[in-house]
Protein backbone atom coordinates (compact mmCIF):
# COMPACT_ATOMS: atom_id res chain seq x y z
CA UNK A 1 0.00 0.00 0.00
CA UNK A 2 1.00 4.04 -0.54
CA UNK A 3 0.12 5.33 2.82
CA UNK A 4 -0.60 3.09 6.07
CA UNK A 5 -3.24 2.69 6.98
CA UNK A 6 -3.26 -0.47 9.33
CA UNK A 7 -0.70 -0.99 12.16
CA UNK A 8 0.17 -4.44 13.81
CA UNK A 9 -0.42 -4.42 17.92
CA UNK A 10 2.87 -4.17 18.64
CA UNK A 11 3.30 -0.60 16.90
CA UNK A 12 0.68 0.75 18.25
CA UNK A 13 2.35 2.99 21.00
CA UNK A 14 2.95 6.43 22.37
CA UNK A 15 6.77 6.18 20.16
CA UNK A 16 4.47 5.82 17.04
CA UNK A 17 5.31 8.91 14.75
CA UNK A 18 1.60 7.97 12.79
CA UNK A 19 0.11 8.69 15.76
CA UNK A 20 -1.03 12.08 17.94
CA UNK A 21 -3.84 13.72 19.41
CA UNK A 22 -5.65 14.87 16.64
CA UNK A 23 -5.15 11.23 14.55
CA UNK A 24 -6.45 9.52 17.03
CA UNK A 25 -9.63 11.84 18.33
CA UNK A 26 -10.32 12.02 14.45
CA UNK A 27 -9.92 8.48 13.26
CA UNK A 28 -11.63 6.96 16.34
CA UNK A 29 -14.41 8.76 15.34
CA UNK A 30 -14.71 6.47 11.88
CA UNK A 31 -15.20 3.58 13.92
CA UNK A 32 -18.72 4.70 16.24
CA UNK A 33 -21.61 2.74 15.94
CA UNK A 34 -23.49 5.16 14.10
CA UNK A 35 -21.09 5.32 11.11
CA UNK A 36 -22.08 3.55 7.96
CA UNK A 37 -19.63 2.69 4.89
CA UNK A 38 -20.42 4.62 1.91
CA UNK A 39 -18.50 2.69 -0.63
CA UNK A 40 -19.54 3.63 -4.70
CA UNK A 41 -20.38 6.72 -6.21
CA UNK A 42 -23.39 5.11 -7.13
CA UNK A 43 -24.23 4.88 -3.53
CA UNK A 44 -23.59 7.96 -3.02
CA UNK A 45 -25.97 9.73 -5.81
CA UNK A 46 -28.82 8.30 -4.32
CA UNK A 47 -28.46 9.32 -0.93
CA UNK A 48 -27.92 12.77 -2.89
CA UNK A 49 -30.41 12.62 -5.11
CA UNK A 50 -32.96 12.04 -1.76
CA UNK A 51 -31.48 14.30 0.17
CA UNK A 52 -33.44 17.43 1.28
CA UNK A 53 -33.14 20.61 -0.66
CA UNK A 54 -31.66 18.90 -3.86
CA UNK A 55 -32.50 20.04 -7.29
CA UNK A 56 -32.60 16.98 -10.10
CA UNK A 57 -31.81 18.84 -13.21
CA UNK A 58 -33.44 17.43 -16.34
CA UNK A 59 -29.80 16.83 -17.90
CA UNK A 60 -28.54 13.55 -17.95
CA UNK A 61 -24.61 13.13 -17.18
CA UNK A 62 -22.95 12.26 -20.04
CA UNK A 63 -21.32 8.47 -20.66
CA UNK A 64 -22.22 7.60 -16.69
CA UNK A 65 -21.17 4.36 -16.81
CA UNK A 66 -17.51 5.18 -17.48
CA UNK A 67 -17.68 7.20 -14.06
CA UNK A 68 -19.25 4.12 -12.18
CA UNK A 69 -22.57 5.66 -12.28
CA UNK A 70 -25.73 4.58 -13.41
CA UNK A 71 -27.31 4.79 -17.08
CA UNK A 72 -30.27 7.11 -15.62
CA UNK A 73 -28.14 9.64 -13.63
CA UNK A 74 -29.09 13.52 -13.49
CA UNK A 75 -26.81 16.23 -13.13
CA UNK A 76 -27.64 17.10 -9.18
CA UNK A 77 -27.76 20.96 -7.94
CA UNK A 78 -27.11 21.98 -4.40
CA UNK A 79 -26.67 25.45 -3.55
CA UNK A 80 -25.33 27.12 0.27
CA UNK A 81 -26.33 30.27 1.86
CA UNK A 82 -24.72 32.79 2.58
CA UNK A 83 -21.10 31.84 1.98
CA UNK A 84 -20.26 30.55 -1.25
CA UNK A 85 -16.58 30.78 -1.70
CA UNK A 86 -13.90 29.74 0.47
CA UNK A 87 -12.53 30.99 3.85
CA UNK A 88 -8.87 30.91 4.01
CA UNK A 89 -8.78 32.80 7.13
CA UNK A 90 -10.43 30.29 9.00
CA UNK A 91 -7.61 27.62 8.64
CA UNK A 92 -5.46 26.59 11.68
CA UNK A 93 -2.19 24.52 11.20
CA UNK A 94 -1.39 22.28 14.56
CA UNK A 95 2.57 22.70 15.54
CA UNK A 96 2.69 25.94 14.17
CA UNK A 97 3.70 28.96 15.95
CA UNK A 98 0.91 31.46 17.63
CA UNK A 99 -1.36 28.05 17.62
CA UNK A 100 -2.52 26.58 21.08
CA UNK A 101 -2.73 23.36 19.81
CA UNK A 102 -4.34 22.31 22.80
CA UNK A 103 -7.15 24.68 22.99
CA UNK A 104 -8.40 23.80 19.20
CA UNK A 105 -7.47 19.82 20.27
CA UNK A 106 -10.74 20.44 22.89
CA UNK A 107 -13.04 22.04 20.31
CA UNK A 108 -11.86 19.06 17.87
CA UNK A 109 -13.27 16.43 20.68
CA UNK A 110 -16.00 18.35 21.18
CA UNK A 111 -17.26 18.59 17.64
CA UNK A 112 -16.80 15.12 17.24
CA UNK A 113 -18.80 14.36 20.54
CA UNK A 114 -21.83 16.49 19.61
CA UNK A 115 -22.00 14.02 16.11
CA UNK A 116 -22.95 10.91 18.44
CA UNK A 117 -26.42 11.54 18.07
CA UNK A 118 -26.33 11.43 14.30
CA UNK A 119 -25.89 9.46 11.21
CA UNK A 120 -22.40 9.68 9.70
CA UNK A 121 -21.24 8.35 6.63
CA UNK A 122 -17.80 7.05 6.29
CA UNK A 123 -16.53 7.28 2.70
CA UNK A 124 -12.91 6.75 0.34
CA UNK A 125 -11.05 7.96 -2.44
CA UNK A 126 -7.26 8.66 -3.79
CA UNK A 127 -5.68 11.86 -4.24
CA UNK A 128 -3.13 11.11 -7.20
CA UNK A 129 -3.98 9.13 -10.43
CA UNK A 130 -0.70 7.06 -11.09
CA UNK A 131 1.13 4.13 -9.12
CA UNK A 132 3.77 6.45 -8.90
CA UNK A 133 2.10 9.03 -6.21
CA UNK A 134 -1.31 7.83 -4.57
CA UNK A 135 -2.87 8.75 -0.82
CA UNK A 136 -5.72 6.89 -0.11
CA UNK A 137 -8.05 9.65 2.09
CA UNK A 138 -11.06 8.42 3.86
CA UNK A 139 -13.67 10.94 5.05
CA UNK A 140 -16.40 11.12 7.86
CA UNK A 141 -19.56 13.67 6.97
CA UNK A 142 -23.08 14.24 8.90
CA UNK A 143 -26.14 12.54 7.54
CA UNK A 144 -27.87 15.74 5.41
CA UNK A 145 -24.41 16.71 3.80
CA UNK A 146 -24.86 14.10 1.00
CA UNK A 147 -24.48 16.59 -1.87
CA UNK A 148 -21.13 17.36 -0.14
CA UNK A 149 -20.22 13.47 -0.11
CA UNK A 150 -21.44 12.92 -3.54
CA UNK A 151 -19.27 15.50 -4.92
CA UNK A 152 -16.11 14.53 -2.69
CA UNK A 153 -16.66 11.06 -4.36
CA UNK A 154 -17.09 12.84 -7.77
CA UNK A 155 -14.17 15.17 -7.55
CA UNK A 156 -11.61 12.56 -6.07
CA UNK A 157 -10.91 9.28 -7.22
CA UNK A 158 -13.57 6.74 -5.32
CA UNK A 159 -12.42 3.11 -5.04
CA UNK A 160 -12.73 0.83 -7.71
CA UNK A 161 -11.60 -2.76 -8.36
CA UNK A 162 -9.03 -1.05 -10.81
CA UNK A 163 -7.78 1.66 -8.78
CA UNK A 164 -7.61 -1.14 -5.60
CA UNK A 165 -5.54 -3.20 -7.51
CA UNK A 166 -3.17 0.14 -8.77
CA UNK A 167 -3.09 1.17 -4.72
CA UNK A 168 -1.88 -2.10 -4.03
CA UNK A 169 1.17 -2.34 -6.51
CA UNK A 170 1.51 1.87 -5.95
CA UNK A 171 4.96 2.98 -4.60
CA UNK A 172 5.40 2.86 -0.95
CA UNK A 173 5.28 6.08 1.08
CA UNK A 174 6.58 5.88 4.96
CA UNK A 175 3.18 8.11 5.01
CA UNK A 176 -0.24 7.94 6.98
CA UNK A 177 -3.40 7.44 5.50
CA UNK A 178 -5.34 11.06 4.81
CA UNK A 179 -8.44 11.05 7.48
CA UNK A 180 -11.34 14.24 7.77
CA UNK A 181 -13.71 14.93 10.08
CA UNK A 182 -16.61 16.86 9.27
CA UNK A 183 -18.96 18.72 10.95
CA UNK A 184 -21.28 21.77 8.42
CA UNK A 185 -23.58 22.10 10.93
CA UNK A 186 -21.34 23.10 13.94
CA UNK A 187 -21.36 26.13 15.26
CA UNK A 188 -18.74 28.30 17.81
CA UNK A 189 -18.87 32.51 18.87
CA UNK A 190 -15.25 32.80 17.95
CA UNK A 191 -15.68 30.86 14.49
CA UNK A 192 -19.13 32.48 12.67
CA UNK A 193 -17.46 31.87 9.30
CA UNK A 194 -16.32 28.01 10.49
CA UNK A 195 -12.82 26.34 10.96
CA UNK A 196 -10.28 24.38 9.50
CA UNK A 197 -8.00 22.39 11.68
CA UNK A 198 -5.12 20.70 10.09
CA UNK A 199 -2.27 18.01 11.74
CA UNK A 200 -0.66 17.88 8.27
CA UNK A 201 2.26 15.76 9.51
CA UNK A 202 0.01 13.31 10.44
CA UNK A 203 -2.38 13.96 7.76
CA UNK A 204 -5.49 14.86 9.84
CA UNK A 205 -7.79 17.46 9.36
CA UNK A 206 -11.24 18.81 10.94
CA UNK A 207 -13.60 20.85 8.35
CA UNK A 208 -16.41 22.34 11.01
CA UNK A 209 -18.86 24.77 10.24
CA UNK A 210 -18.70 25.27 6.40
CA UNK A 211 -20.78 23.69 3.93
CA UNK A 212 -19.19 25.01 0.16
CA UNK A 213 -17.63 22.25 -1.41
CA UNK A 214 -13.87 24.00 -2.00
CA UNK A 215 -13.33 24.00 1.46
CA UNK A 216 -13.75 19.96 1.40
CA UNK A 217 -11.50 19.44 -1.80
CA UNK A 218 -8.94 21.91 -0.91
CA UNK A 219 -8.13 20.31 2.50
CA UNK A 220 -8.23 16.49 0.77
CA UNK A 221 -5.93 18.39 -1.37
CA UNK A 222 -3.73 20.20 1.39
CA UNK A 223 -3.06 16.48 2.43
CA UNK A 224 -2.07 15.55 -0.61
CA UNK A 225 0.09 18.10 -1.66
CA UNK A 226 1.94 18.10 2.06
CA UNK A 227 2.46 14.40 1.57
CA UNK A 228 3.95 14.68 -1.95
CA UNK A 229 5.97 17.83 -0.69
CA UNK A 230 7.94 15.45 1.87
CA UNK A 231 8.53 12.79 -0.44
CA UNK A 232 10.30 14.16 -3.60
CA UNK A 233 7.51 16.52 -4.97
CA UNK A 234 6.93 20.24 -6.08
CA UNK A 235 3.21 20.62 -5.24
CA UNK A 236 1.05 22.38 -7.80
CA UNK A 237 -1.78 24.62 -7.55
CA UNK A 238 -2.28 24.99 -11.62
CA UNK A 239 -2.79 23.68 -14.48
CA UNK A 240 -0.41 21.79 -17.18
CA UNK A 241 -0.82 20.66 -20.17
CA UNK A 242 1.57 19.44 -23.33
CA UNK A 243 1.96 20.63 -27.11
CA UNK A 244 3.03 18.69 -29.83
CA UNK A 245 3.34 20.22 -33.30
CA UNK A 246 6.01 19.18 -36.09
CA UNK A 247 7.28 16.51 -34.41
CA UNK A 248 7.85 18.09 -31.55
CA UNK A 249 6.78 18.73 -27.76
CA UNK A 250 6.33 21.19 -24.83
CA UNK A 251 5.15 20.81 -21.58
CA UNK A 252 3.71 23.91 -19.63
CA UNK A 253 2.42 24.98 -16.17
CA UNK A 254 0.51 27.68 -15.38
CA UNK A 255 0.35 28.79 -11.55
CA UNK A 256 -2.83 31.60 -10.92
CA UNK A 257 -5.17 31.73 -8.04
CA UNK A 258 -9.08 31.22 -8.72
CA UNK A 259 -10.14 33.75 -11.61
CA UNK A 260 -6.43 34.95 -12.77
CA UNK A 261 -7.03 32.27 -16.20
CA UNK A 262 -5.04 29.42 -15.32
CA UNK A 263 -7.98 27.16 -16.13
CA UNK A 264 -8.75 29.25 -19.49
CA UNK A 265 -4.85 29.19 -20.57
CA UNK A 266 -4.83 25.17 -19.49
CA UNK A 267 -7.91 24.53 -21.26
CA UNK A 268 -7.54 26.16 -24.74
CA UNK A 269 -7.34 24.98 -27.93
CA UNK A 270 -5.33 27.18 -29.69
CA UNK A 271 -7.56 26.99 -32.66
CA UNK A 272 -6.43 23.21 -33.38
CA UNK A 273 -3.10 24.45 -34.34
CA UNK A 274 -1.24 21.76 -31.85
CA UNK A 275 -2.83 18.38 -30.54
CA UNK A 276 -3.20 19.32 -26.79
CA UNK A 277 -2.83 16.94 -23.82
CA UNK A 278 -4.23 17.72 -20.80
CA UNK A 279 -2.98 16.90 -17.10
CA UNK A 280 -4.81 19.10 -15.03
CA UNK A 281 -6.08 22.92 -14.38
CA UNK A 282 -5.66 22.65 -11.01
CA UNK A 283 -3.93 20.40 -9.07
CA UNK A 284 -0.51 18.37 -9.67
CA UNK A 285 2.67 17.32 -8.64
CA UNK A 286 5.86 17.54 -10.55
CA UNK A 287 8.93 14.76 -9.55
CA UNK A 288 11.80 16.67 -8.95
CA UNK A 289 14.16 13.58 -10.34
CA UNK A 290 12.52 13.41 -13.70
CA UNK A 291 10.49 16.57 -14.18
CA UNK A 292 7.69 14.41 -14.86
CA UNK A 293 4.17 15.09 -13.23
CA UNK A 294 1.31 13.32 -11.64
CA UNK A 295 -2.54 14.89 -11.99
CA UNK A 296 -4.01 14.24 -8.18
CA UNK A 297 -7.76 14.46 -9.26
CA UNK A 298 -9.81 12.88 -12.59
CA UNK A 299 -12.40 15.88 -12.55
CA UNK A 300 -12.60 19.65 -12.81
CA UNK A 301 -14.12 21.77 -10.09
CA UNK A 302 -14.71 25.06 -12.26
CA UNK A 303 -16.76 28.24 -12.72
CA UNK A 304 -20.17 28.60 -14.05
CA UNK A 305 -19.69 32.41 -14.39
CA UNK A 306 -18.65 32.51 -18.20
CA UNK A 307 -21.02 29.84 -19.26
CA UNK A 308 -24.68 30.62 -20.07
CA UNK A 309 -27.57 27.75 -19.69
CA UNK A 310 -27.14 26.79 -23.78
CA UNK A 311 -23.28 26.77 -23.53
CA UNK A 312 -22.09 23.58 -25.04
CA UNK A 313 -19.84 22.46 -22.02
CA UNK A 314 -21.94 21.65 -20.02
CA UNK A 315 -22.63 18.62 -21.68
CA UNK A 316 -20.04 17.34 -19.15
CA UNK A 317 -21.43 18.51 -16.31
CA UNK A 318 -21.83 16.49 -13.11
CA UNK A 319 -22.98 18.56 -10.42
CA UNK A 320 -24.13 22.32 -9.67
CA UNK A 321 -23.56 24.41 -6.74
CA UNK A 322 -24.85 27.50 -6.08
CA UNK A 323 -26.49 28.34 -8.86
CA UNK A 324 -30.57 29.67 -9.63
CA UNK A 325 -32.96 27.30 -11.49
CA UNK A 326 -35.64 27.59 -13.48
CA UNK A 327 -38.03 26.40 -16.14
CA UNK A 328 -37.62 26.56 -20.14
CA UNK A 329 -40.54 26.96 -22.48
CA UNK A 330 -41.01 23.17 -23.17
CA UNK A 331 -40.73 22.15 -18.95
CA UNK A 332 -37.40 21.01 -18.65
CA UNK A 333 -35.57 21.89 -15.30
CA UNK A 334 -32.56 23.81 -16.16
CA UNK A 335 -29.64 26.05 -14.10
CA UNK A 336 -29.71 29.59 -14.61
CA UNK A 337 -25.22 30.16 -14.83
CA UNK A 338 -23.31 33.32 -15.02
CA UNK A 339 -23.21 34.07 -11.28
CA UNK A 340 -26.90 36.03 -11.45
CA UNK A 341 -27.92 34.66 -8.31
CA UNK A 342 -24.45 34.93 -6.43
CA UNK A 343 -20.80 34.80 -7.09
CA UNK A 344 -18.68 32.00 -7.39
CA UNK A 345 -21.17 29.63 -9.17
CA UNK A 346 -19.57 26.26 -9.47
CA UNK A 347 -19.78 22.96 -11.04
CA UNK A 348 -18.19 19.58 -11.17
CA UNK A 349 -16.98 18.90 -14.70
CA UNK A 350 -16.36 15.00 -16.04
CA UNK A 351 -12.88 14.43 -17.05
CA UNK A 352 -14.29 13.99 -20.55
CA UNK A 353 -14.49 17.59 -20.78
CA UNK A 354 -11.00 17.39 -21.90
CA UNK A 355 -10.79 15.41 -25.49
CA UNK A 356 -7.00 14.27 -24.80
CA UNK A 357 -6.69 14.13 -21.14
CA UNK A 358 -4.08 12.27 -19.06
CA UNK A 359 -3.38 11.39 -15.64
CA UNK A 360 0.61 11.32 -16.00
CA UNK A 361 2.93 13.11 -18.77
CA UNK A 362 6.49 11.48 -19.14
CA UNK A 363 7.95 14.21 -20.74
CA UNK A 364 10.10 16.94 -18.40
CA UNK A 365 8.35 20.10 -17.68
CA UNK A 366 9.74 22.56 -20.26
CA UNK A 367 8.53 26.19 -19.16
CA UNK A 368 6.43 27.04 -15.69
CA UNK A 369 4.16 30.65 -16.09
CA UNK A 370 3.50 32.63 -12.91
CA UNK A 371 -0.17 34.21 -13.54
CA UNK A 372 -0.09 37.64 -11.90
CA UNK A 373 -2.24 40.78 -12.20
CA UNK A 374 -0.11 43.56 -11.55
CA UNK A 375 -0.18 46.50 -13.36
CA UNK A 376 3.34 47.38 -12.88
CA UNK A 377 4.11 44.31 -15.22
CA UNK A 378 3.80 44.31 -18.98
CA UNK A 379 1.89 41.26 -20.46
CA UNK A 380 5.24 39.04 -20.75
CA UNK A 381 8.57 38.61 -19.18
CA UNK A 382 11.22 36.04 -18.82
CA UNK A 383 13.07 35.64 -15.78
CA UNK A 384 16.77 34.08 -16.80
CA UNK A 385 18.11 33.74 -13.04
CA UNK A 386 16.98 30.56 -11.36
CA UNK A 387 16.82 32.06 -7.69
CA UNK A 388 14.70 35.06 -9.34
CA UNK A 389 12.47 32.72 -11.34
CA UNK A 390 11.39 31.12 -7.96
CA UNK A 391 11.52 34.24 -5.80
CA UNK A 392 8.88 35.60 -7.84
CA UNK A 393 6.64 32.45 -7.40
CA UNK A 394 6.82 33.08 -4.17
CA UNK A 395 6.10 36.51 -4.41
CA UNK A 396 2.88 35.90 -7.10
CA UNK A 397 0.60 39.07 -6.75
CA UNK A 398 -2.66 38.91 -8.04
CA UNK A 399 -6.16 40.31 -6.84
CA UNK A 400 -8.53 37.61 -4.98
CA UNK A 401 -12.17 36.80 -6.94
CA UNK A 402 -15.32 35.67 -5.34
CA UNK A 403 -13.90 32.31 -4.73
CA UNK A 404 -12.99 33.21 -1.73
CA UNK A 405 -15.40 34.50 1.30
CA UNK A 406 -14.36 37.63 3.25
CA UNK A 407 -11.84 39.35 1.48
CA UNK A 408 -10.75 42.16 -0.67
CA UNK A 409 -10.85 41.83 -4.32
CA UNK A 410 -9.81 44.84 -5.15
CA UNK A 411 -6.28 45.10 -3.46
CA UNK A 412 -3.51 43.33 -5.04
CA UNK A 413 -1.87 40.69 -2.45
CA UNK A 414 0.83 38.36 -2.95
CA UNK A 415 0.09 34.52 -2.15
CA UNK A 416 3.40 32.37 -2.99
CA UNK A 417 3.29 30.00 -5.80
CA UNK A 418 -0.30 30.57 -6.33
CA UNK A 419 -1.00 27.79 -3.48
CA UNK A 420 -3.15 29.52 -0.17
CA UNK A 421 -3.20 25.74 1.26
CA UNK A 422 0.58 25.10 1.99
CA UNK A 423 1.41 23.28 5.26
CA UNK A 424 5.06 23.13 4.67
CA UNK A 425 7.66 25.90 5.30
CA UNK A 426 7.60 28.42 2.24
CA UNK A 427 11.11 28.36 1.52
CA UNK A 428 11.06 24.28 0.67
CA UNK A 429 8.97 25.50 -2.43
CA UNK A 430 11.44 28.68 -3.29
CA UNK A 431 13.97 25.82 -3.36
CA UNK A 432 12.25 22.61 -5.33
CA UNK A 433 10.70 25.16 -7.82
CA UNK A 434 14.61 26.72 -8.12
CA UNK A 435 16.14 23.25 -8.49
CA UNK A 436 13.46 22.76 -11.39
CA UNK A 437 14.96 26.23 -13.36
CA UNK A 438 18.68 25.41 -12.27
CA UNK A 439 17.45 21.83 -14.41
CA UNK A 440 16.36 23.76 -17.56
CA UNK A 441 12.82 25.00 -16.99
CA UNK A 442 11.81 28.45 -18.42
CA UNK A 443 10.15 31.06 -16.25
CA UNK A 444 7.66 34.03 -17.43
CA UNK A 445 5.33 35.84 -15.80
CA UNK A 446 2.52 36.73 -17.80
CA UNK A 447 0.23 39.19 -16.87
CA UNK A 448 -3.42 38.55 -17.61
CA UNK A 449 -4.97 41.71 -15.65
CA UNK A 450 -4.02 45.68 -16.56
CA UNK A 451 -1.16 46.86 -17.60
CA UNK A 452 -0.72 50.66 -16.80
CA UNK A 453 -4.45 50.61 -17.25
CA UNK A 454 -4.65 48.88 -20.16
CA UNK A 455 -6.61 45.11 -19.89
CA UNK A 456 -4.73 42.76 -21.34
CA UNK A 457 -6.96 40.41 -23.49
CA UNK A 458 -6.99 36.66 -23.57
CA UNK A 459 -6.21 36.57 -27.06
CA UNK A 460 -2.87 38.81 -26.87
CA UNK A 461 -2.06 36.21 -23.68
CA UNK A 462 -2.72 33.32 -25.93
CA UNK A 463 -0.62 34.58 -28.78
CA UNK A 464 2.23 35.06 -26.33
CA UNK A 465 2.56 31.44 -25.25
CA UNK A 466 1.58 30.27 -28.64
CA UNK A 467 5.33 32.47 -29.68
CA UNK A 468 7.06 30.55 -26.67
CA UNK A 469 5.74 27.29 -27.63
CA UNK A 470 6.95 27.28 -31.10
CA UNK A 471 10.36 28.98 -30.35
CA UNK A 472 9.30 32.50 -32.27
CA UNK A 473 9.29 35.00 -28.97
CA UNK A 474 11.99 37.91 -29.01
CA UNK A 475 12.68 39.31 -25.25
CA UNK A 476 14.85 42.28 -24.87
CA UNK A 477 16.08 43.35 -21.58
CA UNK A 478 14.39 44.88 -18.79
CA UNK A 479 16.36 44.82 -15.98
CA UNK A 480 18.98 42.55 -15.08
CA UNK A 481 17.92 38.84 -15.56
CA UNK A 482 14.60 40.01 -16.64
CA UNK A 483 13.70 40.22 -20.11
CA UNK A 484 10.57 41.50 -21.87
CA UNK A 485 8.70 41.16 -25.09
CA UNK A 486 7.54 44.07 -27.27
CA UNK A 487 3.68 43.71 -27.97
CA UNK A 488 1.99 45.94 -29.98
CA UNK A 489 -0.48 48.23 -27.76
CA UNK A 490 1.59 47.20 -24.73
CA UNK A 491 4.50 49.14 -25.49
CA UNK A 492 7.10 49.74 -22.47
CA UNK A 493 8.26 53.17 -21.95
CA UNK A 494 10.35 53.81 -18.90
CA UNK A 495 8.84 56.86 -17.99
CA UNK A 496 8.96 58.38 -14.27
CA UNK A 497 5.22 56.94 -13.90
CA UNK A 498 5.99 53.52 -15.11
CA UNK A 499 9.29 53.87 -12.77
CA UNK A 500 7.47 54.43 -9.66
CA UNK A 501 5.03 51.58 -10.52
CA UNK A 502 7.75 49.05 -10.97
CA UNK A 503 9.31 50.18 -7.57
CA UNK A 504 6.05 49.72 -5.86
CA UNK A 505 5.61 46.48 -7.10
CA UNK A 506 9.15 45.39 -6.76
CA UNK A 507 9.70 46.66 -3.35
CA UNK A 508 6.26 45.11 -2.06
CA UNK A 509 7.95 41.73 -2.65
CA UNK A 510 11.06 42.91 -1.71
CA UNK A 511 9.11 43.68 1.75
CA UNK A 512 7.07 40.52 1.85
CA UNK A 513 10.65 39.20 1.37
CA UNK A 514 12.52 40.38 4.13
CA UNK A 515 9.45 40.16 6.91
CA UNK A 516 9.41 36.62 5.84
CA UNK A 517 13.03 35.86 6.12
CA UNK A 518 12.83 36.62 10.02
CA UNK A 519 9.90 34.33 10.23
CA UNK A 520 10.63 30.92 12.59
CA UNK A 521 7.14 29.38 11.02
CA UNK A 522 5.79 27.96 7.59
CA UNK A 523 6.72 31.72 6.07
CA UNK A 524 10.05 31.48 6.58
CA UNK A 525 12.06 32.15 3.47
CA UNK A 526 15.81 32.31 2.59
CA UNK A 527 17.85 35.31 2.67
CA UNK A 528 18.83 33.97 -1.10
CA UNK A 529 15.45 35.04 -1.69
CA UNK A 530 15.98 38.37 -0.76
CA UNK A 531 19.17 38.92 -2.19
CA UNK A 532 18.26 38.48 -5.80
CA UNK A 533 14.88 40.44 -5.56
CA UNK A 534 16.88 43.88 -3.75
CA UNK A 535 19.26 43.07 -6.64
CA UNK A 536 16.18 43.22 -9.26
CA UNK A 537 14.99 46.43 -7.04
CA UNK A 538 18.10 48.49 -7.33
CA UNK A 539 18.06 47.77 -11.13
CA UNK A 540 15.24 48.97 -11.37
CA UNK A 541 15.75 51.86 -9.10
CA UNK A 542 19.16 52.69 -11.20
CA UNK A 543 16.36 53.16 -14.45
CA UNK A 544 17.31 56.54 -15.84
CA UNK A 545 13.60 56.72 -17.63
CA UNK A 546 12.66 57.81 -20.92
CA UNK A 547 13.71 61.15 -21.98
Amino acid sequence: MATVGRFIEGEITSSNKFLSPAKVTVETAFYRNNVIMVTSRRESYKLAKNSPGTIILDWKVYKPHLLDLNEDTHVLLFNDGAVVGRYAKGRRILGTPGVDSSYYLSILREAVYNTRYRKMYHATSFTGLHEDFMVRNHLLIPEGHENLLYNWLLNFQHETPEYSEMYKRSKKYNEPDVYIFSDPDWKHPDFPMGLVIFDPAHNVAAILGMRYFGEFKKATLTLGWGTASRNGYVACHGGLKKFEFDGKSFVAAFFGLSGSGKSTLTHAKHEGKYKITVLHDDAFIINLQDRSSIALEPQYFDKTADYTTASEDNEYLLTIQNCGVTVTKDGKLVPVMEDIRNGNGRAIKSRFWSPNRVDKVDEPINAIFWIMKDPALPPVIKIEDPSLASAMGATLATKRTSAEAGVDTSKLVIEPYANPFRTWVLNDDFVRFKKLFEDGVACYVINTGHFMNKKVPKEVTLAIIESIVEGRAVFKDFAGPVKYMDIEGFEVRFSDEYKKALLDSFGMRLEYLEENAKSEGINYISEDAVCVMKNIYEEIKNFRGDE
